[in-house]
């Protein structure tokens, strides 16, 4: 447990540092939903600061930090390609107004500091599993399966939607093909069992500290479906496509499932 303490501080100083990087480049550019590509990192950064601060190598860690590394650099360009010409984020612009004058320095801790924060609660089971010296068994490749099935499910959400959007057409206003036909939300899905995973890996290391395994799992879950991913994006959307009602009436939100339409 003393060692999970010791290594939780530098976790949150990289996550920080890593934010008031974003906050600079946000000056320069005016546009602060920057944070999102290097929100990953932020997390995975954390992540790997608290494993250096270990003396030995260690399989479980070296299994959770591969997993979280390949998962932030997929999602972080992904993200990164995604805002590439398009401008500030309509929810950062609403954030923006609401906070004038003096939004550049509010961003600080309205934006990137939260980021930082919530990014190092995130990273909770890398530090778990940093800190356990248990030998690797089925609970951690139950686990690692559960978040790579996320990583993949994710990634391929992600690249359906990218390219009905390079290929959409005034008749097609919703994505309701591939993975989006049977949820919603289908990213979001792969996203929290990427950490559900994570979270089973760590918990399996045991110790004191294993209840943490379960603070990012939890709270990725939260975000996804009330802060920042479910809720707010479909009033957004409801308001704006009509048709995306329709969408709603006959697809489950976010864990997959049979369309309300089909029958079999």
């Amino acid at each position: 447990m003393h060692e999970l303490l010791a290594c939780a501080l530098p976790g949150l100083a990289v996550s920080a540092a890593l934010a008031l990087t974003a906050w600079a480049w946000s000056l320069w550019l005016r546009d602060v939903s920057i944070v999102d590509p290097f929100w990953p990192f932020m997390v995975s950064g954390a992540g790997l600061a608290q494993a250096m601060c270990l003396p030995t190598h260690r399989p479980r860690s070296e299994l959770a930090l591969g997993l979280a590394l390949a998962w932030a650099l997929r999602l972080g360009l992904h993200l990164a390609r995604r805002r590439r010409g398009h401008g500030e984020d309509r929810r950062y612009q609403a954030i923006r107004a609401r906070n004038q004058p003096g939004f550049a320095f509010k961003s600080i801790y309205l934006v990137f500091g939260l980021q930082a924060v919530l990014a190092w609660c995130v990273s909770a089971p890398l530090g778990v599993a940093a800190a356990s010296t248990r030998p690797l068994n089925a609970l951690d490749l139950a686990g690692a399966a559960l978040a790579l099935f996320g990583l993949l499910f994710e990634a391929l959400a992600d690249a359906q939607l990218a390219r009905f959007r390079a290929r959409c057409t005034p008749q097609a206003k919703v994505m309701d093909q591939g993975l989006w036909r049977y949820s919603r939300h289908p990213n979001y899905f792969g996203e929290a069992c990427i950490w559900w995973g994570l979270g089973v890996v760590a918990l399996a290391g045991g110790g004191p500290g294993a209840v943490w395994s379960l603070v990012s799992p939890l709270l990725m879950t939260v975000l996804l479906l009330k802060v920042s991913g479910v809720g707010p994006l479909e009033a957004d959307m409801v308001g704006r496509n009509e048709a995306y009602r329709a969408y709603i009436a006959r697809t489950p939100a976010f864990v997959p499932g049979r369309p309300r339409e089909d029958t079999f």
